[in-house]
């Protein structure tokens, strides 16, 4: 069993033995004895070959396939991933949490990993999908996820930006879309169009200082720019 902690805010501490999914890529040092072995069709959760493929179709046709390597041995082992910000997150037996998969740096082999369908997401740049981590064992578990900046931690009813979001529990959110009107159309409005309402009271919800490139842009482009070129966290 391995335990996970953040060291220096920029990496992830993996003390322990057994295995545990990491990013491909994501050692930068290990003191003990250890394998990395590339994951081709990601975790099977307990379902052989047979869900180990099924996964891997699902995480191709929605966006959220992240390359997973399976980390086994025993030792520590540091994780980092471009100085971005780490956080370590314990998963109660019983209880999930959504995260984007580019914000997932590694998790515990024990967590059923999926992808789930959120019809809010459709107005983000990750679209209609996100991963989703859940501990249906009965001792707590652990992820580690990044940030670009320090990361800030709220609890609903709340709203944000999609493209900040990074993590979630509790229910799915809702789109809220601005209405158009004529500034829309000549590049005049707050850039502030759409967010995610998150209404269940106590659902935790964490975001970023840092926006993703939306998929949608819901300003028209003016013409005079036309042809310019191109903590540790714990669930209740």
């Amino acid at each position: 069993m391995f335990t996970f902690d953040v060291t220096n805010e920029l990496m992830c501490i993996v003390r322990g033995s057994g295995k545990f999914y990491a990013k491909k890529g994501a050692m930068v040092a290990y003191k003990g004895n250890f394998n990395f072995e590339k994951l081709i069709l990601g975790p099977s959760n307990g379902k052989g070959l047979a869900g180990a493929l099924f996964g891997h179709v699902q995480r191709s046709l929605t966006g959220e396939q992240m390359p997973i390597m399976v980390v086994e041995g025993q030792g520590e082992i540091y994780l980092a991933q471009n100085a971005y910000h780490v956080d370590v997150i314990t998963i109660d037996s019983g209880d999930s949490i959504y995260v984007e998969s580019e914000n997932l740096l590694a998790f515990s082999s024990e967590l059923d990993y999926s992808v789930k369908m959120i019809g809010s997401g459709v107005l983000s740049q990750k679209g209609l999908f996100t991963t989703n981590l859940k501990n249906n064992t009965n001792r707590e578990q652990h992820i580690a996820i990044i940030t670009d900046g320090n990361p800030l931690i709220l609890e609903g009813p709340c709203c944000v930006d999609p493209d900040a979001l990074v993590a979630w529990t509790g229910r799915e959110p809702h789109a809220r879309v601005a209405q158009l009107s004529w500034k829309t159309f000549i590049g005049q409005t707050s850039g502030e169009s759409y967010h995610m309402e998150f209404v269940e009271p106590g659902q935790i919800v964490i975001i970023q200082p840092s926006e993703r490139l939306s998929g949608l842009n819901t300003e028209a482009t003016p013409a005079s720019r036309m042809n310019s070129g191109g903590l540790r966290i714990g669930i209740d």
